[in-house]
C-alpha cells in the first residue's frame, strides 16, 4: 500500500489551512483520485488547535485547475480558492521528511530511518525504512494498524505460512519475518515496489525469508498454497474485488488484516469477505483509516 509520504523526486506541493472536517476531506480526495506512486496526501493538525493544514506532493506539474475543482467539491469555492502551489527543490523535500519523521512503534517492532539507527533497543525488531522511498514507512494510518494488529496476532499464535499481498516498501512482511524468523511470501503488482521491497528486505538482513514477487493478487506460482496469516494493505475496491481468492488462500482457523481502507469503506468490505466465511475480530482505527482482522466463522 503507498502511502501518504512525499513521492520520490516530488517537484511540486499544494498547502492549504482550513478546519479539520475539509482537511480531511481534501486529503482523502486527493488519495482516492490520483496514483500513489505520483502523488501524496496528508492532513495535520496545528499546535492542537480549530486549524488544519492539508499538503499534497506531486512528482510532477499538477494542473491546478483539476485540483481546485476537487477542493470545491468536496469543500467549498472559497476553499479551493486558498489552495497555494509552489514549486519545491528535489533536495529539500528529502531532508525535511527525514528531520520530520520519528521512529514509529508497533508493540516490538520499531520502524525507523537510517538516521535513527541509534534509537533501535536491544529488544527490538528494528525494520528500516528510508523515508523518501515514500511509502511504507509506517508512520501512515494503514501501515500502523496492521503493524499492531500484527503484533497482536503474534502474541496468540506463531502462524505456519505467511502471505503479504501488495507488499509494498516490504515492511509488514519484512517485520513478519523478523519476528518470526521464517520465510513470508508476498508480491505486488507494482514492479517498482517489488525492486524496493526486495533491496529493503536485504538491508534488514531478511533477504532468505522475504522474497517478493511482480504478481496481480495472487497469481504468481511463487506464492500460490495455503496461508495461516494474509495481509492486504491495499485498498478497498482490490481487497473486495480480491476477497474470493484471499479466501482461497486461507488455511482452516487462517487470520486476515486487511486495511487500506476509508471509515467508509469498511461495509463494503465486510460484507464480500462475510460471503466468503469471513467475521470481524477487531477493528482499529487510525487518523481516519481502518485496519480489521478478519477470521473464518461467526456472524459478527
Amino acid at each position: 500500500m503507498l502511502e501518504g509520504l512525499p513521492p520520490n523526486g516530488a517537484s511540486h506541493v499544494l498547502r492549504l489551512s482550513t478546519d479539520e472536517r475539509r482537511a480531511r476531506a481534501v486529503a482523502d480526495i486527493i488519495v482516492e483520485t490520483f496514483d500513489p506512486t505520483e502523488t501524496a496526501a496528508g492532513a495535520f493538525e496545528v499546535d492542537d488547535g480549530p486549524v488544519w493544514t492539508v499538503e499534497v506532493y506531486f512528482a510532477d506539474a499538477p494542473d491546478e485547475d483539476e485540483i481546485r475543482a476537487l477542493i470545491e467539491v468536496v469543500a467549498d469555492a472559497e476553499t479551493a480558492a486558498r489552495a497555494e502551489f509552489s514549486e519545491i527543490a528535489k533536495e529539500d523535500w528529502v531532508q525535511k521528511s527525514l528531520a520530520g519523521l520519528e521512529p514509529v512503534r508497533a508493540g516490538r517492532v520499531l520502524v525507523h530511518g537510517s538516521h535513527d539507527r541509534e534509537r533501535v533497543r536491544a529488544n527490538d525488531i528494528g525494520v528500516e525504512i528510508e523515508a523518501a522511498l515514500a511509502f511504507g514507512t509506517g508512520h501512515h494510518g494503514t501501515t500502523l494498524g496492521c503493524l499492531r494488529a500484527l503484533d497482536r496476532v503474534l502474541k496468540r499464535r506463531r502462524p505456519r505460512r505467511v502471505l503479504d499481498v501488495g507488499t509494498g516498501t516490504g515492511v509488514l512482511a519484512i517485520a513478519a519475518a523478523k519476528l518470526l524468523h521464517q520465510p513470508v511470501a508476498c508480491g505486488d503488482i507494482d514492479p517498482v515496489a517489488v525492486e524496493t521491497a526486495r533491496a529493503n528486505a536485504v538491508a534488514n538482513n531478511a533477504g532468505a525469508y522475504v522474497r517478493p514477487v511482480v504478481a496481480v493478487g495472487l497469481r504468481h506460482e511463487a506464492i500460490v498454497g495455503k496461508y495461516d496469516l494474509i495481509l492486504a494493505n491495499i485498498l478497498a475496491k482490490p481487497l473486495r474485488l480480491l476477497a474470493p481468492s484471499i479466501a482461497a488462500a486461507a488455511a482452516p482457523g487462517a487470520e486476515l488484516v486487511l486495511s487500506g481502507l476509508l471509515a467508509r469503506d469498511v461495509a463494503g468490505v465486510l460484507s464480500a469477505y462475510r460471503s466468503q466465511g469471513f467475521s470481524l475480530a477487531e477493528r482499529g482505527d487510525i487518523d481516519g483509516w481502518a485496519t480489521l482482522v478478519l477470521r473464518r466463522g461467526g456472524a459478527r
